[in-house]
C-alpha cells in the first residue's frame, strides 16, 4: 500500500480499500522441499490467510445475569466486510458449543465497524450464581477473538500483528 502524503482522508481511504499486488503481498516463492507447507503459510500459498479473529479486530464485553455480551470492532474499515460474512450468530454459536449459548443474537453497527454478539444462557447461571471461576463475559471475548476467520491474502496489510492491535 503507498500512501500519498497530500491526499485527502477521503482518497486516503480509497487507496487503502484497493487490493495489493499479490506479489507484494505473498513475496517471493517458497521451496517447501516437496513437504506441503501447514497453517498460515499453506493458506497464503493458495491466495488467503487463515487467521484468528484478533488479527482483524478488538472486542469489549460486558454481562448481566446470565447473558453475555461481545463487541466485535474491525481494527480497519475495509476488514469490516469480512467480518459481516464470516462472524455469524452460526460460527459464533458453533464456537461456543461447550458453552451451550440458548441463543447466539447479532446486531451490526456498520458505521463504527462494529457488531455486539449476545449470547444467551452461557454463564452458568450468571456470574454470582456459577460455580465456575472465570465465568464474566471478559474471559468469554478471549474465546471469541480466537475465531478462525479466513481472509483474502490482498488484505494482509490491514491484519494486526500476532501480538495484537492495529496493524501499522
Amino acid at each position: 500500500m503507498t500512501s500519498t502524503p497530500n491526499a485527502s482522508p477521503s482518497q486516503q481511504l480509497q487507496n487503502m480499500a484497493q487490493p495489493a499486488p499479490a506479489a507484494a503481498v505473498q513475496g517471493p516463492p517458497r521451496s517447501t522441499g516437496g513437504v506441503p507447507p501447514r497453517g498460515e503459510g499453506a493458506q497464503r500459498l493458495r491466495g488467503g490467510l487463515t487467521v484468528s479473529l484478533y488479527r482483524l479486530a478488538h472486542s469489549r464485553t460486558g454481562d448481566k445475569g446470565n447473558r453475555s455480551n461481545i463487541s466485535v470492532i474491525a481494527w480497519h474499515p475495509a476488514l469490516w466486510p469480512v467480518l459481516v460474512e464470516q462472524v455469524t450468530e452460526a460460527a459464533v454459536a458453533r464456537h461456543f458449543a461447550q458453552r451451550h449459548p440458548r441463543q447466539v443474537t447479532r446486531y451490526l453497527l456498520p458505521q463504527l465497524h462494529a457488531m455486539n454478539l449476545v449470547l444467551d444462557d452461557v454463564l452458568d447461571g450468571g456470574v454470582n450464581d456459577a460455580l465456575n471461576l472465570d465465568s464474566h463475559g471478559k474471559a468469554l471475548s478471549y474465546l471469541l477473538l480466537d475465531l478462525p476467520i479466513t481472509v483474502p491474502a490482498h488484505f494482509a496489510p490491514y491484519l494486526a500483528p500476532h501480538s495484537g492491535g492495529p496493524a501499522e
